[in-house]
């Protein structure tokens, strides 16, 4: 859940506000995920399209999203799915990194 909270913070500093609508009061300079999914990726793309503001923000917040090729826990699809719903809406530096073989937990 930690990838999907640090994906969904991007995505509200981008738009200036939470999903319910209250400001989002934090300057992120970067946000990182391990194995994880972005909650709220469908419209995310028209939410900033509409937001020169949101756009601008969007296209300078630096991610690094990894995701392992054998993650039982979030699918691997999922992890790619995300990545690409925050490139089409504008998070131009969006580094999506694959670890071949790796599951969700690397440490027995």
């Amino acid at each position: 859940m930690g990838a999907a909270m640090a994906l969904y913070s991007a995505t509200s500093c981008a738009l200036g506000r939470y999903g319910n609508g209250n400001p989002y009061p934090i300057n992120l300079t970067v946000v990182v995920g391990l194995s994880g999914w972005l909650p709220g990726s469908r419209g995310l793309r028209n939410k900033i399209e509409v937001s020169h503001e949101a756009a601008r923000r969007a296209a300078s917040l630096p991610i690094l999203l990894s995701h392992g090729t054998c993650d039982d826990v979030v699918p691997f699809k999922f992890g790619e799915k995300s990545a690409h719903s925050l490139n089409i809406a504008g998070f131009q530096y969006l580094t999506f990194k694959t670890y071949e073989g790796i599951g969700h937990y690397t440490v027995p």
